[in-house]
């Protein structure tokens, strides 16, 4: 089940977080060596050990990269390298000598990311987090030189609280321009726009992996029937509950996506045409347990997967978007897979 957390509000959310770390790690890699030159041209007047954290820092996030598209709440592995991170610099500036305006400007850098990453919770959270460290490596190394002279830690303090602050502004109203974008404004899902990226983007990770692809296409059955007994309000009441549904019903990395009307496609890295299958016959009886808007409805879903070889998302929603018709033609509120149809192959 697709789950809030203390970090991401939700799966749009969690969806925009990986988009963001995706684009934020080419950044980061110029970044580290940016600051390797850096710190290397500054060894004479501060110390080798600031260098030590750069390597480190770079194999975390490597090794959480592949896990971060499975993960139930990926958010977590993020925040606990950033978190990491974080730390590691605290240390190599302690090592280094203690509190002093240089090595304590490096942990501002780390959080320019936060706000591109996480909800306004999780970026008080880093903050606060930060602003201790800088704290804890002044008074534990050096206290008396913080007493005779606070702005070495005041200083930083104030700069990381600012670029914080300027950082999370600009983006939230990029969130908000994204949100009018990608976002469906009825159900709060997934649009057709957000479905084109991402289609793209698996498009290359299924040539680089040699993992199928699975799509499901579901939609609801007789839903005009609502709408012309209940009228219009009726039916939008009922595609909310049932956009709550198909959500609940699914992990927090798989995401359903609203095509137009009453249709919904549901994306599943990494699964097989049976696991699609089984996925979507839980969504149908989601749909089905109990009424929507106050009504009783059921779904009907199709199908399809790709094969190890790639991903032609137009060729597979062919065979799904069959499959869906057999659905509806043999009786509705039922899952039909375009294996049974004569299968798919990926062009």
């Amino acid at each position: 089940m697709a789950t809030q957390s203390w970090l991401i509000p939700d799966g749009v959310d969690r969806e925009r977080m990986l988009d963001m770390d995706r684009q934020i790690k080419p950044v980061r890699m110029a970044c580290f060596a940016l600051m390797a030159v850096a710190l290397v041209a500054c060894i004479p007047w501060m110390s080798w050990s600031t260098l030590v954290p750069l390597p480190i820092i770079g194999a975390m996030y490597a090794g959480i990269a592949p896990r971060l598209q499975r993960a139930r709440n990926p958010e977590y592995l993020l925040f606990a390298a950033w978190s990491a991170s974080q730390v590691l610099i605290a240390l190599s500036v302690a090592v280094a000598g203690g509190p002093h305006l240089l090595g304590l400007a490096w942990l501002a850098i780390p959080l320019i990311t936060l706000g591109a990453r996480f909800s306004l919770h999780g970026v008080a959270i880093g903050l606060a987090f930060t602003l201790i460290l800088v704290v804890t490596v002044g008074l534990s190394m050096d206290p008396r030189a913080v007493i005779n002279n606070p702005a070495l830690l005041i200083v930083p303090m104030t700069m990381m609280v600012s670029i914080t602050m300027f950082q999370t502004v600009l983006t939230r109203s990029d969130v908000k321009y994204r949100a009018e974008a990608m976002l469906d404004p009825l159900t709060r899902m997934l649009n057709r726009n957000a479905l084109g990226r991402r289609t793209a983007e698996l498009a290359q990770q299924a040539t680089v992996r040699s993992e199928p692809i699975a799509v499901i296409v579901g939609d609801l059955d007789r839903f005009k029937r609502i709408n012309d007994e209940h009228g219009h309000a009726a039916g939008d009441a009922t595609l909310r509950d049932v956009a709550d549904a198909l959500r609940d019903a699914l992990r927090a990395f798989d995401l359903v996506y609203r095509t137009g009307g009453e249709e919904f496609v549901v994306l599943l890295p990494g699964a097989t045409d049976a696991y699609a299958t089984a996925v979507a016959q839980k969504l149908r009886r989601a749909v089905a347990q109990r009424p929507r808007g106050g009504h009783a409805v059921t779904m009907s879903f199709g199908v399809a997967a790709s094969d190890a070889r790639g991903f032609d998302y137009n060729a597979v929603f062919a065979q799904a978007d069959r499959a869906l018709y057999e659905a509806k033609r043999t009786g509705r509120d039922r899952v039909c897979s375009s294996g049974a149809l004569g299968g798919v192959r990926a062009a």
